[in-house]
């Protein structure tokens, strides 16, 4: 039996090995940058790295802009509060919504030669509502720059006794220097090495926890038993996520899922810097296979610090984001403390990264270039795009302190997915497959079904609406949004004249842009480059992965 004990102060007697570590960590993320500033050109080069990327690094760097703060600290989170369950963000959160972008989005995406999924949106619809998702999104990537921020200045204040403002502007610092001078092939190439970073700062934390539980079994047989199953009492909401399968598959497996993957820049910007329509079909599919893996490195902390842990998540204790530097805390020796401090600085940074490279594009390209002025040399939006990196920096400094008040990041960050992510996948789907939808559809549907999630959302923290706990609240409000958002553009639509079919050639499923050459390369027709393939086998693993915990 594991003698339970109070969650102690954070405070790691770090040496000056682990310092040296870090230090190296940081010379070599902006030796990066300086290289890959050497690449920038033009400003195709500086915001999507010249579209000449292969899969294996576009699909890894999808995977590690996504492995953030939020990702390690929000899921280890959930998984002390939730238990076993948190792997539906995984399997049938994110999962399928992968494959499907890579299968069945990607070619319109890629082919269309976009520069941002607002830019698509505008070719599809028109101005306003690229304008719309354009301030959307921008403001959203803001909010969650912010939210990876307040993670590393809180986790550094409690593991190094730095001041959180010390914390957030180092972090900020380095973050803006290596995107101002190599763009988005410096994020990218950053990621990579970032991906690897963070599974070696975590691997110790995971495999010493285990020991300190009794291994597996251990673990199994002392977590209670409500939180060790993914699909029982479900038909109910009588279970640790307080969410019925509908709310699960729908909300989560479907609006939110989706939303996510096949609409939000952030993520979809690492596919279109790949060097043809294949490699970036198999971006968010290469990027899956990881993903199947990754509860292994925050889940299991989670577990773990719940059982050490006895008043985690309790009023007095720790918050539940605190569980992986609790973890770290208790046992990792100098030398691998600082392999770990470092492989949690990486998660943070490449995060914010991928926030901030996301917004400097569309603010360019989408904001000022389209609505503003789009008068000046190519040159001239290089400028511009590293002066918006600059601006989005000091504006995640200044959301860092809107997190503050979440006691679980988790919960933020999907209140804020089903405000922008779910009703742009609504507008997006059925534009996608149904031709006659409308420009103003596109538009009115957009901003409805955005107004429909923050009505939920206000509703449920005034308490008008009972929904359990703040995921359930965002699955619903999600849910909400996507219905909206296609009721008022079907009305729309049957009151406004649509676009020509010509004008909508390559951008709605059915309607093939004949023009566009075909760019396959030697190889891409063997069955391990094949998105079918790959897809399938990911979905497959995925189902038979949550057999072990019905």
């Amino acid at each position: 039996m594991i003698a339970l004990q109070p969650a102690q102060d954070l405070r790691l007697d770090a040496g000056v090995l682990d310092y040296v570590i870090l230090a190296l960590y940081f010379l070599v993320v902006l030796g990066i940058g300086w290289m890959a500033r050497r690449a920038v050109r033009t400003s195709l080069d500086f915001f999507l790295s010249g579209r000449a990327l292969p899969a294996w690094i576009t699909g890894l760097a999808f995977m590690s802009a996504n492995l953030g703060a939020i990702e390690i600290l929000g899921m280890a989170a959930n998984g002390a509060q939730y238990g076993i369950m948190t792997v539906h963000y995984y399997w049938i959160g994110a999962v399928p919504a992968m494959v499907f972008l890579g299968i069945v989005m990607m070619p319109f995406y890629y082919r269309s030669k976009v520069h941002s999924v607002p830019e698509f949106m505008r070719r599809r619809f028109n101005g306003a509502t690229q304008l719309l998702n354009a301030i959307t999104f921008a403001v959203a990537q803001i909010l969650i720059a912010g939210i990876n921020l307040y993670a590393l200045g809180l986790v550094m204040e409690g593991l190094l006794g730095w001041p959180l403002w010390v914390s957030i502007l180092v972090a900020a610092a380095i973050v803006l220097g290596y995107i101002t001078l190599g763009g988005l092939s410096s994020a990218i190439y950053n990621e990579v090495m970032q991906f690897f970073v963070i599974v070696a700062g975590l691997v110790p934390v995971v495999v010493l926890g285990l020991i300190k539980v009794g291994g597996w079994s251990g673990l199994m047989s002392k977590v209670p038993e409500k939180m060790l199953h993914t699909w029982q009492n479900t038909g109910t909401s009588d279970n640790p996520l307080g969410a019925n399968w509908i709310g699960i598959v729908l909300g989560l497996g479907f609006i939110l899922s989706f939303g996510y993957w096949t609409t939000n820049f952030a993520e979809v910007q690492r596919a279109l810097s790949a060097r043809n329509t294949n490699a970036a079909r198999l971006t968010p599919i290469v990027a899956a296979y990881p993903k199947l893996f990754i509860p292994i490195l925050t889940i299991i902390p989670g577990l773990v610090a719940l059982l050490l842990f006895d008043n985690l998540g309790k009023s007095g204790g720790p918050d539940y984001n605190d569980a992986i530097p609790l973890l770290m805390n208790q046992f990792l020796p100098n030398g691998v403390l600082g392999i770990a401090i470092t492989g949690l600085l990486a998660s943070f940074m490449a995060g914010m990264a991928a926030n901030i490279s996301g917004f400097n594009t569309v603010f360019t390209y989408d904001i000022w270039r389209a609505h503003i002025n789009g008068d000046h040399p190519d040159e001239w939006y290089v400028r511009l795009g590293r002066l918006a990196t600059i601006g989005g920096v000091a504006g995640g400094i200044g959301t860092a302190f809107i997190a503050a008040g979440f006691s679980n990041i988790m919960n933020y960050l999907q209140a804020l997915f089903s405000f922008f992510n779910a009703p742009l996948f609504a507008t997006f789907i059925i534009g996608l497959f149904w031709k006659r939808m409308t420009a103003w559809a596109g538009f009115w549907g957009l901003l409805s079904g955005t107004l429909a999630a923050f009505a939920v959302y206000i509703g449920y923290k005034s308490d008008v609406f009972g929904f359990g706990t703040d995921l359930n609240a965002s699955f619903v409000g999600a849910g909400t949004a996507f219905v909206v958002d296609a009721i008022v553009s079907v009305v729309v639509t049957l009151a406004t004249t649509p676009k020509p079919e010509s004008e909508l050639r390559g951008l709605v499923y059915g309607l093939t842009d004949t023009t566009i050459r075909d760019d396959a390369l030697a190889g891409d027709a063997a069955w391990y480059r094949s998105p079918l393939v790959l897809g399938a086998g990911a979905l497959v693993l995925a189902a038979a992965f949550y057999i072990p915990f019905l």
